[in-house]
């Protein structure tokens, strides 16, 4: 049946065949262009022979714009626009239909624009517009009129399977039996009952409201979005970013913006997104690996994934007690406040000065120095100071030069003059003159030629060389202990967290939780010049600390962040987020928008509503994520009493499913110990490969995997097969409660919970 009357339908059809045409045209007069910008480039570089010409970069520009747009029409001609609003401005009297794309196209020879890009203001009234008067907001107000019809396409490559109109949504799904309070879009339903993709897709035609409120809104404050697993946060996150770097394309390009991701699975799991959304040049990383790189070092880490693993592993209560206490200080204000203390006698220390001289002269009075670098400069990190101290001396040098040589002339100006005076016409005075005109010119060469090496001197043992020396400094000073450590942690936990710090700088280690230190510490003696983001995107964000905060927030030169997270999946709980307010008063100085997500949009109503009760469970006060209305299959919960039984079982699911078309079946593992023993089990007894998902993998297929649970966050699959949910594995601790919701909440449409022994409490 379709959704739209079948001349309408019709309609569309020849549309959408008359603008694949029209794309086809579009697509063969840019090539041509192509060609002749090619052959001309060609032409251009032979006459300059290797030398500046004007020409030749204005005709590279162009050739760069029309081959973008080549890249832009041949991946709109499979799809080239997914809905269709009709609008009447209140000033016009003519309806018009506007055909609502990936991205705008336009006619190359008259500039109409045949296809509107879903970032455009117009493109608003599709995703948050409603029926009737309404309006549409514009750099200079608001455009008022009516808006008549809101149309949705489902194309299937260049062929149009279907359409819907709001109006008529309604009608079906209550036919259906839907529940009156709870109608869901026909067209997002069908989307979402779709075969998970190895790779994250952008969802431009499928935006809800509320997720586009975020993706629009205003750049310059930090915004932070708690969303419930599967509302489509990391999705909106990216898309918001899209449509941050369209809006404000003059002032905002791909480089200018940082995405911190969990893990490098993550970032290969997104990667296709942002260049399918013509947003390709954004820097992605993990926090780790932006922070060596502002750093400039290269070392192993100690990455948040192995500690976590130790302290599920680890059999020793008092060591897992000191790692999680360590993790903790490190990523807290305590620990924050006392390097800002430390910091604070540093600057003390370089403050206290010498005068620059040179051969006894004074170049540089150290009242001025020490007035420029407590005052003038005191907004600036330490060593910049340094750096702003010398630019400005270097401006006064030569002057400075001058008056010393002037005052080297006058005192032998003095000594020239008593000679005349008191020796008679000899060659003993003439010798004596000579001595002191040579001496007196060797003196004034020597402030001339040694004047700048000697002020380069003072400034080079005025700075610090090293900041990991610095924080070397702060474990093993007895000096700082005493002044700034004792009485605030304990004695226990100090010479616990100096022990590690010690070990792995022998080791040549890095624990991923003293980069924040690290960085913090850096940018506040040196500065930083290299790494200067307008924007910056933040992932998973529950699991970074409040000090990891503060580090990235040296890294963006305003507010303007998007902050994406949920407490509810925070299973670094001991050292990250525990409520959004803190990042908000401790970080952002209250210049911070707070959004809640707990509509879920990936898995079936059962599967939401079995994970629900272990997000209940937990000591936070979030609200359950409220499924779409989508129904399937309820989680089945299995009991099995060897490994060889688990995998026979695990055999019929993948079976069962690969005949449903349904082929992205993933075993999680509590642990990746425990996912090797799976493992080891599969390939003895199963008929099927599977392949085990490791922490620093960077890529990989998601059909018939094993992975760890931490690892699967922000990932989603047809199937989840739980392993050995039992009362020994998943305990009523936090942590035990966070993980395993993050493990039920990834399945899109089946899940299977299996235990041996005593069933897990928490299911």
């Amino acid at each position: 049946m379709l959704a739209i009357e079948k001349k309408e339908f019709e309609y569309e059809k020849d549309k959408l065949k008359d603008t694949e045409e029209w794309i086809e045209n579009q697509i063969s007069e840019i090539q041509k262009d192509n060609v002749e910008f090619q052959n001309k480039i060609g032409n251009l570089k032979k006459q300059s022979k290797g030398k500046y010409s004007e020409e030749l970069e204005i005709t590279e520009k162009l050739y760069d714009i029309t081959h973008k747009n080549l890249e832009k029409y041949s991946e709109a001609k499979l799809n080239p626009y997914f809905a269709r609003i009709d609008f009447r401005e209140r000033k016009r009297t003519e309806i018009e239909s506007y055909y609502i794309g990936k991205f705008g196209l336009g006619d190359s020879k008259n500039g109409e624009e045949k296809i509107i890009d879903w970032r455009a203001p117009i493109a608003d009234l599709y995703y948050s517009g409603t029926a009737g008067k309404t309006s549409y907001k514009i750099s200079s107000g608001y455009v008022d009129g009516e808006l008549y019809l809101k149309r949705k396409f489902l194309l299937d490559g260049e062929t149009l399977k279907d359409a819907f109109d709001d109006a008529i949504n309604e009608i079906i799904l209550k036919a259906q039996g839907g529940e009156e309070n709870n109608l869901v879009d026909e067209f997002l339903k069908i989307n979402l009952e779709k075969n998970v993709s190895s790779k994250l897709k952008d969802v431009v035609a499928t935006i809800q409201k509320e997720q586009n409120d975020i993706i629009r809104s205003e750049k310059n404050s930090a915004l932070v979005v708690q969303g419930s697993a599967g509302s489509g946060k990391t999705t909106v996150a990216l898309h918001r970013l899209a449509y941050l770097i369209y809006k404000y394309n003059k002032s905002l390009s791909g480089k200018d913006v940082l995405v911190v991701a969990p893990n490098k699975l993550f970032l290969d799991y997104i990667s296709d997104v942002l260049p399918s959304l013509g947003a390709n040049t954004v820097v992605q990383e993990t926090f780790e690996d932006i922070a060596l790189k502002v750093l400039g070092i290269k070392s192993r880490v100690y990455t948040k994934d192995k500690k976590l693993a130790y302290i599920f592993e680890d059999k020793n209560e008092d060591d897992k007690k000191f790692v999680i206490e360590g993790s903790n200080f490190k990523g807290s204000l305590v620990f924050k406040d006392m390097i800002d203390e430390y910091l604070k006698t540093i600057e003390e220390k370089d403050a206290v000065v010498e005068d620059i001289k040179i051969d006894g002269y004074v170049l540089f009075e150290k009242k001025e120095i020490e007035r420029l670098f407590r005052e003038d400069m005191a907004h600036l990190p330490i060593d910049e100071r340094k750096d702003e101290i010398k630019r400005y001396f270097n401006l006064k040098i030569k002057d400075k030069i001058m008056s010393i040589c002037d005052k080297i002339s006058f005192t032998y100006e003095y000594s020239i003059a008593r000679v005349k005076r008191n020796m008679e016409d000899s060659v003993e005075r003439r010798k004596k003159l000579i001595e002191l005109y040579d001496d007196r010119d060797n003196k004034k060469n020597n402030i001339k030629k040694n004047a700048s090496i000697a002020m380069d001197e003072y400034f080079e043992n005025w700075k610090h060389t090293d900041t990991a020396v610095i924080l070397d400094n702060f474990f093993n000073s007895q000096e700082v202990y005493n002044n700034i450590i004792k009485g605030k942690i304990s004695q226990r936990l100090f010479k616990y967290v100096k022990l590690e710090f010690n070990e792995n700088r022998k080791k040549k280690i890095i624990d991923s939780d003293d980069l924040a230190a690290m960085l913090y510490v850096k940018f506040n003696i040196e500065g930083n010049n290299k790494f200067n983001f307008k924007h910056i995107i933040v992932d998973e964000a529950q699991d970074y600390s409040i000090f990891q905060f503060a580090a990235l927030k040296n890294l963006c030169s305003s507010n303007s962040f998007t902050i994406v997270g949920d407490l509810g999946q925070g299973i670094y709980y001991y050292k990250g987020i525990n409520d959004w307010a803190s990042i908000n008063k401790n970080v952002f100085n209250d210049n911070f928008n707070y959004v809640a997500l707990s509509q879920s949009y990936r898995s079936t109503v059962e599967i939401i509503e079995f994970a629900n009760k272990v997000l209940k469970k937990q000591n936070i006060n979030l609200d359950p994520a409220k499924p779409v209305l989508r129904h399937g299959v309820k989680p089945e919960v299995i009991e099995f009493d060897t490994n060889k039984a688990f995998v026979e079982k695990s055999d019929e699911i993948v079976d069962k499913l690969q005949k449903l078309n349904k082929k992205n079946i993933a075993i999680i593992g509590k642990t990746y110990d425990e996912c090797k023993k799976i493992n080891d089990a599969l390939r003895k007894y199963s008929k099927h490969k599977w392949k085990v998902i490791k922490e620093n993998d960077k890529s990989f297929e998601t059909t018939r995997i094993v992975i760890p649970s931490y690892i699967t966050k922000g990932l989603e699959f047809d199937c989840s097969i739980i392993y050995n949910c039992s009362e020994d594995n998943y305990k009523n601790s936090e942590l035990d409660k966070k993980i395993l919701y993050v493990s039920l909440t990834r399945a899109l449409h089946y899940e299977y919970i299996f235990y041996k022994g005593k069933k897990s409490k928490l299911i």
